[in-house]
């Protein structure tokens, strides 16, 4: 029970010493902050600390916390920064106002210089190297930014120029507070009212002079585009007049030959074809080649007699076929007529002879009583007392026309 009661009190106790250890010889860099460690006994240690827990031995070891980001020495208008504008008098004599930021911090690796030398102690609010790096500052500006004219400090190229300059003289300067400047901001810059409306009109003048210079750009360009333009439509012109007239030839061509028509009448251009020499018509076959774009061997005597000789060639044949076979369709069409004339005579002469005999007769009387009809209720008022209808021979004669045989 008593080795439990003693883990226990260990326990607690190496507890309490791991929670105060700590505290008592350990010290904490916050990020933006930089740590010098000055001891007692050998002065201030050659190395800053970074961010982290950092070994401290209490009444031997003093940490010192100074910022290691960068901090602004405004000179602007507006209240924000530690002094009002910069008033620079220009090269031409010229009082203006200028609105700059430089944003300083301590050099990396620097900041045990900083306290070796002294300039970490605060002066109310702010440390003395930020003191010292104001001072330093408005020199450097109110010395460099004087090489300026009244017409650099509206040109924004001498203004960055003169920017670059007074940045890398105020370096030198603050070098030996080991102190580094990133960037010399100038944001405003402001003449007297009469100067500034002055300045306006000068500057409207400089932006009338660019403009004409546009101007003139633009017209030399627009010369330029309207000679492109007007060579272009020329040479469109030229080449579709080409392809016109190539197109015309091309058609010409092919719808009446290469041959030169000399007798329009059908088939008189194949006739001349077969009238001229091989080697007149070896010649026109190249030419037709040549115009067609085919080889040699391919052009026949179409190409060389053209579409509409052979139309009217076509025409004509048809013409005279069609004639000549419309003379034998009527002529074979009035034999035929005649012929079955003829037979129809002679069919109906031996019909109205067959009808006229006794038996046609007989046959004609058969289908003209087949057609008869007696009323269903007779009548008999003859006055030889014998009724007509019981007289079949006498009727059957009259149907056959024989009268009173």
């Amino acid at each position: 029970m008593k080795g439990v009661i003693t883990l226990a009190k260990v326990v607690v106790i190496g507890a309490v010493a791991l929670f105060i250890v700590p505290w008592i010889f350990f010290t904490r860099v916050d990020p933006g902050l930089v740590g010098v460690r000055r001891s007692a006994a050998t002065g201030v240690h050659q190395e800053d600390l970074g961010p982290g827990w950092r070994l401290r031995v209490p009444a031997y070891h003093k940490v010192i916390y100074l910022p290691s980001t960068y901090f602004f020495l405004d000179y602007t208008e507006d209240g924000t920064g530690q002094s009002g504008p910069l008033e620079i008098r220009t090269k031409d004599n010229n009082n203006v106002i200028v609105d700059v930021s430089v944003p300083v911090r301590i050099k990396p690796g620097h900041a045990h210089y900083v306290v070796a030398i002294g300039n970490h102690i605060k002066d109310g609010s702010l440390y003395r190297y930020q003191r010292l790096a104001e001072q330093n500052t408005v020199s450097v500006l109110r010395e460099e930014l004087a090489n300026l004219d009244s017409v650099g400090f509206y040109s924004t190229q001498h203004r960055l120029e003169a920017s670059q300059k007074a940045l890398e003289l105020l370096n030198k300067h603050l070098d030996e507070l080991h102190l580094e400047a990133q960037a010399v901001l100038i944001r405003a810059v402001r003449f007297r009212p009469e100067y500034e409306r002055q300045l306006g009109q000068i500057q409207l003048n400089e932006q009338n002079k660019l403009l004409d210079h546009a101007r003139e750009r633009v017209a030399a360009e627009q010369q330029k585009f309207d000679n492109f333009s007007q060579g272009t439509a020329a040479l469109a012109a030229a080449r579709e007049q080409d392809w016109v007239n190539r197109q015309a030839e091309l058609e010409r061509a092919y719808q009446i030959g290469v041959i030169d028509i000399i007798d329009p009448t059908p088939g008189a251009t194949r006739a001349l074809l077969a009238t001229l020499s091989p080697e007149k018509v070896t010649e026109l076959r190249a030419n037709a080649a040549k115009l067609f774009g085919l080889d040699t061997g391919t052009v026949s005597d179409s190409y060389l007699i053209g579409i509409k000789n052979i139309q009217a060639e076509t025409l004509e044949y048809k013409n005279r076929v069609n004639a000549e076979a419309n003379a034998v369709a009527g002529r074979l069409e009035a034999e035929g007529d005649a012929m079955v004339a003829k037979v129809q005579g002679e069919y109906e002469s031996k019909l109205n002879g067959l009808l006229n005999s006794p038996g046609g007769r007989a046959f004609v009387a058969w289908q003209a009583a087949d057609n008869v009809t007696f009323a269903k209720e007779l009548t008999f008022s003859s006055q030889d007392g014998v009724p007509s209808i019981l007289r079949l021979r006498r009727f059957a004669e009259q149907f056959m026309g024989a009268g009173g045989q």
